[in-house]
């Protein structure tokens, strides 16, 4: 009696505890786990946040093939000041004193040619110029102006962003999809250990009793005989064990409860309580289906061709900086300056700029040879990395379908086996009252029990989490035959 007095005495210190709140009790199955945890967690906003920013890198992206309209322009410039000037007559420098404001308006177009990596800008543009002291008044117009901008053997940022960015837009989408599979198998983890907790603290309690229903026989058979006083302490000594283990199991409950409110964003009021179903999906695995879909879905192969793309840009970079660089400027335009506005837009003149630029390396000392062997060497490297991870991947792929596959009669298995166990636990407690079995029959097939219905419980964990590993790899739900989908456009509204 003093030892279910200690833990009336525990129970009472932990309710007084957790009476700053009520604790509401709510029976949660796996699925409704994992849905709150996708819909709530931390994490899970987390993964959203990341796709929203990428997604409007890929928005700036889709901007800069688009032309771009700027307005721009000078309001106010005053300058009176004394500036250093040479009489172009004499050639001697003087101090001239300057006293004017100038206002300008422009609006200016700009368009990426993707294909040749250069520039189209069309402008048109308005300057007013006031020289005071002398009260004059200067409007000088460019109604057009083409200006185009071609680099000749230069590195095509614009070719590589076309090749490059729709990729990892497309990676982003999958990395996204993964992260909330990461969700879902941290819901299946945490959900589980707080099962196994659950578990572990009804046992000790039923074990207590047990223990203490057998500790009162194992008393009256001591005083006949038929029980020894080594056999009759072990039996003491195990329901003490076990009425410090209830207090313990409870702790390792509450703790893993806090684990998994952590994650499905609920606080300390609400306790969730698992619930075991027993009936599995039959669901098997096909390897070929798995690698298929891995390969169609996942984010694995987009980011090895992203990386050999990088790779590659960084050889035709350094090719391009090493080698002769030339850029061609051409500039045709319309302007005029009068002292009427409207005189500015009339007998209009025409002006154009033409110029190429250049520059050849003579000498410098392999400099740029050896930008271009460090940049083949890290893309050697990349393509056999690439290599490597695919060979990893398709031995990854084929583990976790075998798991998978065996898991499900592992767990069928363990189900048995934890009736199996249970069922002879209570028949050598009845041998044991009957004084056939012996202390030590009684020690063995409770550990056995014990042992057998954690075990069924870290089972069935481990399908469904093999189950979601594979969810993961593939981006595939195999219980409704579909790839896994979700309206990204809504995500980012």
């Amino acid at each position: 009696m003093k030892y279910i007095k200690r833990i009336s005495i525990i129970t009472a210190v932990l309710g007084i505890l957790l009476s700053g709140r009520d604790i509401l009790a709510q029976p949660m199955t796996l699925g409704e786990a994992i849905g709150q945890a996708r819909a709530s967690s931390v994490q899970a906003l987390q993964a959203r946040a990341a796709f929203v920013s990428d997604y409007w890198a890929w928005r700036s992206y889709l901007a800069s093939r688009l032309p771009a309209v700027y307005l721009y322009g000078e309001a106010g410039s005053f300058d009176r000041s004394l500036r250093l000037l040479q009489n172009y007559e004499t050639g001697e420098m003087v101090y001239t004193s300057n006293y004017n404001m100038s206002n300008s308006l422009g609006i200016r177009g700009r368009q990426n040619i993707t294909f040749t990596g250069g520039t189209l800008t069309v402008s048109n543009d308005l300057t007013r110029i006031d020289q005071f002291g002398v009260g004059g008044r200067t409007w000088y117009a460019q109604p057009v102006t083409l200006t185009y901008s071609q680099p000749i053997f230069a590195y095509n940022q614009f070719k590589w962003d076309k090749l490059i960015s729709p990729k990892e837009y497309e990676r982003a989408k999958r990395i996204y999809l993964e992260s909330m599979e990461d969700v879902t198998l941290e819901a299946v983890t945490d959900y589980f250990e707080v099962m196994v907790a659950q578990k572990v603290l009804e046992t000790s309690i039923t074990n207590y009793e047990n223990t203490s229903r057998m500790l009162g026989i194992a008393r009256e058979r001591l005083g006949l005989g038929s029980v020894t006083r080594d056999e009759y302490l072990q039996l003491e000594l195990r329901m003490l064990n076990d009425s410090i283990s209830i207090d313990d199991n409870r702790v390792a409950l509450q703790r893993a409860r806090m684990q998994l409110n952590s994650l499905l964003g609920f606080d300390e009021s609400q306790e969730v309580e698992t619930v075991l179903e027993e009936e599995l999906p039959g669901v098997a695995m096909d390897y070929d289906l798995v690698l298929s879909k891995c390969e169609q879905n996942s984010s694995f192969d987009l980011e090895n061709e992203i990386n050999i793309l990088n790779a590659e840009a960084a050889i035709a970079q350094a090719k391009a900086n090493c080698g002769i660089t030339m850029q061609l400027n051409a500039r045709f335009g319309l302007s005029n300056s009068a002292k009427d506005i409207q005189e500015t837009y009339r007998n209009l003149l025409d002006q154009e700029v033409v110029g190429l630029s250049f520059a050849i390396p003579i000498f410098d000392w392999g400099e740029g040879k050896g930008r271009v062997k460090k940049a083949e060497a890290a893309a050697d490297v990349v393509r056999a990395q690439v290599e490597q991870a695919e060979n990893d991947k398709r031995i990854a792929l084929f583990n976790a379908v075998g798991q998978f596959n065996n898991q499900r009669r592992l767990c069928d298995v363990s189900r048995r086996a934890s009736d199996i166990a249970r069922e002879r636990y209570s028949l050598v407690m009845e041998r044991f009252s009957a004084g056939t079995a012996s202390v030590t029959d009684l020690n063995t097939a409770r550990s056995e029990s014990d042992e057998a219905s954690r075990k069924y419980i870290q089972d069935v964990s481990s399908f469904w989490n093999y189950y979601y590993t594979l969810r993961k790899l593939t981006l595939y739900d195999f219980l409704a035959g579909d790839d896994i989908m979700v309206d990204y456009n809504e995500m980012v509204q």
